[in-house]
């Protein structure tokens, strides 16, 4: 006789394999088992001649024109600083034997930034678009408290927001025509866990990440990839993390690493250390959102304070990478 209790028991039972099926197995899959055993499933120098990269002369930026180099893809280089971008380019073409080019451009300027590149690109067989510009905080801090507020929202916005937007505007027109194409928008993983203190920079690359997903679902039928990658700590200039380490791996570990996954899911940390820190958090949050938010706020309270003590003048700068850490 069959009793309530068993087929409740086995009703459980299902859910759960339906659970593993459709949760646990994909995210093992496009964090671990995909790109570790697999690699990148994109053959990218068919999707073009030109991978164009931007905030391209330090950290996850110049990480990623080195990697796709490798791939032997030419490599356009913009970014703010023209001795930086010169330097960069000479390194690339002497280690990879590919062609570059470099565009001196500051993504905190105006619309005719945009002009200017378009007038260098423009007969260019670009398949590869990074979009890695953006800026921070120099250290978290309080949103009624930020120093030169109006001068910080708006640089911070078109560097962070206006700037992956126009670059797709320019870039992915030719890929439309070719039928193929890879973007790659550098977010963060403060898009998507709780980040105080950094209230305006998370919610711009929580645009990113919004951005990206609906972009992939309008030009998947043009064949063009549109991966949102959400980093975790990287040890790279602008983090202030000085020493990698198995969580805050090097820039050239986090683009190899990152690369990997294009081809096996739209969305991805990148890598699979950060992707064990985004479960964690996120399951501490569903176990208890308070005290993942007091746990958060406290983290954040302590980066800030330590970095009043180093000075009294904090600046907050442009940065010619993303900030990739949960802290800054």
């Amino acid at each position: 006789m069959v009793t309530t209790s068993s087929v409740l028991g086995s009703t459980s039972a299902v859910l759960v394999s339906l659970f593993i099926l459709r949760k646990v197995f994909p995210w093992i899959y496009q964090n671990l088992i995909g790109p570790k055993v697999f690699g990148c499933r994109i053959n990218l120098k068919k999707t073009g001649e030109w991978a164009l990269i931007t905030g391209a002369t330090d950290g996850i930026g110049k990480a990623y024109a080195q990697a796709l180099a490798r791939k032997g893809l030419n490599i356009i280089l913009v970014s703010r600083t023209l001795q930086k971008l010169l330097d960069v380019a000479r390194e690339i073409e002497t280690e990879y034997k590919v062609r570059t080019m470099v565009i001196a451009a500051d993504f905190t300027n105006g619309a005719e930034i945009y002009e200017q590149i378009q007038q260098q690109i423009e007969n260019l067989e670009i398949g590869v678009l990074v979009n890695n510009v953006g800026m921070s905080y120099s250290n978290p801090e309080y949103l009624l408290e930020l120093p030169d507020y109006k001068n910080l929202i708006n640089n911070l916005l078109s560097c962070n927001i206006l700037s992956v937007t126009r670059m797709c505007q320019l870039v992915m027109p030719g890929m439309v025509k070719r039928h193929a194409g890879v973007v790659i928008n550098i977010s963060s993983l403060s898009a998507v866990i709780p980040a105080p203190l950094l209230t305006v920079y998370s919610s711009s690359k929580a645009f990113m990440d919004k951005f990206s997903e609906d972009l992939a679902s309008e030009y998947a039928k043009h064949n063009i990839l549109v991966q949102s990658v959400l980093p975790g700590p990287v040890a790279t200039n602008m983090s202030k993390i000085r020493k990698s380490s198995w969580m805050a791996c090097s820039a050239k570990v986090f683009a190899n690493s990152a690369i990997n996954t294009l081809g096996h899911t739209r969305k991805t940390t990148g890598y699979f250390p950060h992707a064990l820190l985004e479960l964690s958090i996120n399951a501490l949050s569903f176990v208890s959102p308070r005290l993942a938010e007091r746990i958060t706020i406290n983290t954040m309270q302590n980066i800030r304070a330590r970095a009043m003590k180093k000075s009294k003048t904090r600046s907050y700068a442009p940065a010619d990478a993303a900030a990739l850490t949960t802290s800054s």
